[in-house]
């Protein structure tokens, strides 16, 4: 079967940047399932998907605007470190503001914070390597819900 809207694709990736640096991999656990159409996976690789069927082996090069987007430099922003309320803020350190999303600690510096709410691969080439082990028609619950069931996927 090829995978088309609806299916339900599981499939396992390594994922590496422009260097060749692994920045993710499904191997050693279980395949990665998501519902083709949904917008689970990033477009680009979403679209490398489209026609392909159980058992192809293909590489995806995604570029930033199919994948995690553009670097955005009005995403970052300058916080005094007194705003932490004492915590240890480190470089690296993330979390989560409010309906801002997640922020990334770039520096700490002078009492000041250097916060970033950009995706930590936006603005990044990524390169899949995918195999595909399975692709089905996705349950009517499945549909509903828009999302996968079973091992891969979500568990209510």
């Amino acid at each position: 079967m090829q995978i088309k809207k609806e299916s339900v694709v599981s499939f396992h990736y390594a994922l590496s940047n422009e260097d060749g640096q692994l920045l993710d991999t499904s191997h050693g656990k279980e395949p990665f399932a998501y519902l083709h159409g949904a917008g689970m996976i990033v477009p680009g690789l979403e679209e490398e998907m489209e026609g392909k069927a159980e058992g192809d082996k293909f590489k995806a090069v995604v570029p930033p605007e199919k994948g995690y987007g553009t670097f955005n430099m009005q995403l970052l922003q300058q916080v005094p470190l007194d705003k932490f309320g004492g915590q240890k803020v480190e470089e690296g350190m993330q979390f989560q503001a409010g309906e801002h999303g997640v922020f990334t600690v770039k520096e700490v510096k002078d009492e000041k914070v250097l916060l970033d709410g950009n995706h930590p691969l936006a603005g990044v080439t990524l390169n899949f390597d995918v195999e595909i082990t399975e692709v089905r028609e996705a349950t009517p619950e499945e549909l509903d819900h828009g999302h996968v069931h079973g091992p891969g996927g979500h568990h209510h």
